[in-house]
């Protein structure tokens, strides 16, 4: 994840910015990145939703089902991998696109399993469990059609929104992802995984180049 928001969305953001010197157009690229990065903290404050280590966050989180709570919390998680999805697929660059998917797909596929494994482990049932990690996939899903629609406007919105999106993911990577894999003793574990992970991302990028 942490390799693909490099490679596949900031570093091309700066690249298709335009118009103006190397500093203006990382000015922008920052920009767009801050705006993505505080929509997720928005999003994190105030959508309410629970973590399975950290508990329930957001405003009004008590008043909720504890199921729903799970979903919300997975589809902050997905939405801005969604939205990555959708306007890294606009550039029309498979250099671009290809990697972004295939280190989001998979991804995904341990992350379902997990969340699945987690609500069972919860006491939830096994069809609820396959339920939730339908939807949080489904919540993936809606962030393709806006990451996509957004581009599909206009050319300009490219850079801002392959920016934009990087930096939503890259607040989810450090403020949700890292801290929940490095609780419970797994710190040196969590650090070699991240390590492997970006390694494999900058191999995937540089294969799609050739």
């Amino acid at each position: 994840m942490l390799g693909a928001t490099f490679f596949s969305l900031i570093l091309p953001a700066m690249d298709r910015f335009s118009g103006g010197s190397g500093l203006a157009n990382a000015g922008m690229a920052v920009t767009g990145l801050l705006a993505g990065g505080s929509f997720l903290h928005l999003a994190n404050r105030f959508v309410p939703h629970e973590h399975f280590l950290r508990g329930p966050e957001g405003s009004n989180s008590q008043a909720i089902r504890r199921l729903w709570l799970f979903v919300f919390a997975v589809g902050i998680h997905n939405l801005p991998e969604g939205m990555a999805l959708g306007v890294g697929t606009g550039t029309g660059d498979e250099s671009i696109s290809l990697p972004l998917m295939t280190g989001i797909g998979l991804q995904n596929i341990p992350e379902g399993m997990i969340v699945a494994l987690a609500l069972i482990a919860e006491g939830f049932a096994s069809r609820t469990a396959i339920f939730v990690t339908l939807a949080t996939g489904l919540v993936e899903s809606i962030g393709v059609l806006i990451g996509a629609t957004a581009v599909g406007f206009s050319a300009a919105m490219l850079p801002w929104g392959l920016s934009a999106s990087g930096g939503a993911m890259l607040y989810i990577i450090s403020s949700e992802m890292i801290p929940e894999t490095q609780k419970n003793g797994f710190e040196h574990q969590a650090t070699a995984g991240l390590m492997i992970g970006f390694a494999m991302m900058m191999i995937l990028d540089n294969a799609f180049q050739a």
